[in-house]
């Protein structure tokens, strides 16, 4: 676990991360409401600086790797991808990855529609504590996205800070959303559940 909001998987040289929203203020500038680019910007230079830091091989992303239609920032991935052509890719479809697959193809990344599975681990974007309706996954232990997870710190009085959060439960991992251009879901860890916390710098464990 990294402050970056990273998980790299020293084993099989992998990073992992989830709900990167790659065009997601190029979106909202299209509707009329003034985010700046570089927002955006800054959260694909904070990837490449982890992939060059852990001289990852792989990256897994575990949905909304985009977040609508087609834009400017979307052209700068296409353009930062031709530098990391020898970067497997693999992409876990999430709700906001809506692009035609040609794009995804032409930009050299592997669509799993739902779940990708390797070895003891399983990949998908909505974790069934979310999703009671998802089919159940043969993988015991499963990384996660969708809800972009935070933990909630209360200090003396009624002072209250929001954290965005690793939430690890007996048999998954929900990841927090690697864009900063995010809201989050408080989560309330039970019994034998951990929240590692993104404080500053640091990762936290919180409980």
């Amino acid at each position: 676990m990294a402050p970056d909001r990273s998980l790299f998987w020293e084993e099989e040289n992998t990073l992992i991360i989830s709900d990167l929203h790659l065009g997601k203020s190029g979106h909202f500038r299209k509707a009329g409401i003034a985010i700046p680019q570089k927002v955006q910007v800054g959260d694909l230079q904070r990837l490449i600086a982890a992939l060059y830091f852990y001289k990852a091989e792989r990256l897994i992303i575990v949905g909304d790797f985009t977040h609508s239609v087609m834009n400017k920032e979307l052209d700068l991935f296409s353009k930062w991808r031709k530098d990391f052509s020898q970067l497997k890719i693999d992409l876990v479809k999430g709700n906001h990855d809506i692009l035609e697959e040609q794009w995804y193809e032409d930009n050299n990344m592997e669509l799993h529609p739902w779940q990708l599975e390797i070895g003891d681990f399983g990949f998908r974007h909505e974790d069934k504590r979310y999703h009671k309706a998802l089919d159940p996954i043969k993988a015991p232990f499963t990384f996660s996205g969708h809800v972009h997870p935070a933990y909630l710190l209360k200090g003396r009085g009624k002072q209250a800070l929001k954290f965005p959060c690793f939430y690890f439960t007996k048999d998954g991992c929900t990841l927090p959303a690697f864009s900063h251009f995010t809201g989050g879901h408080l989560v309330e860890p039970e019994k034998n559940e951990q929240v590692y916390a993104i404080v500053e710098n640091e990762v936290m464990l919180m409980r």
